[in-house]
């Protein structure tokens, strides 16, 4: 080996040398715009569920999500691939809720970032009594 050349570097960390991700860092969340663009060119395979309550729902929701309360015994049957992205009245609630399709076996669960305020702010579509 010439005096200029450096030898390779080597990455000498194991499995257990590694600190686990903490849970929060590891949901993902989804911007709106994201989310729109993907409904606008007729995606597939992508559910949107909302985490809020009854009433709420019932006021306005995302055109085409599902209200998670509902469903939620009836999902087993979903994909474990599918894309979903999950919303609620605030972050901490949507963590929890997209935390909980996790427990479920579902791997692509994203928030959506700012929930229903911030998708109403970029047009996105709604439906419900207040639409």
């Amino acid at each position: 080996m010439s005096p200029e050349a450096k030898p390779p570097i080597v990455n000498q960390t194991s499995v257990k040398d590694t600190l686990p991700i903490p849970p929060e860092q590891q949901m993902p969340v989804s911007s709106p715009d994201a989310l729109k663009q993907r409904l606008e060119w007729g995606e597939p395979a992508l559910t949107i569920f909302d985490a809020r309550d009854n009433e709420s729902f019932l006021e306005e929701h995302i055109t085409g999500a599902m209200l998670l309360e509902f469903v939620e015994d009836s999902i087993s049957s979903m994909s474990r691939d599918r894309d979903i992205y999950v919303y609620a009245d605030g972050e901490e609630n949507a963590k929890q809720a997209a935390e909980k399709l996790r427990n479920k076996g579902f791997n692509r669960v994203s928030r959506i970032e700012g929930g229903l305020k911030k998708w109403k702010s970029i047009a996105g579509p709604t439906e419900g009594r207040a639409a």
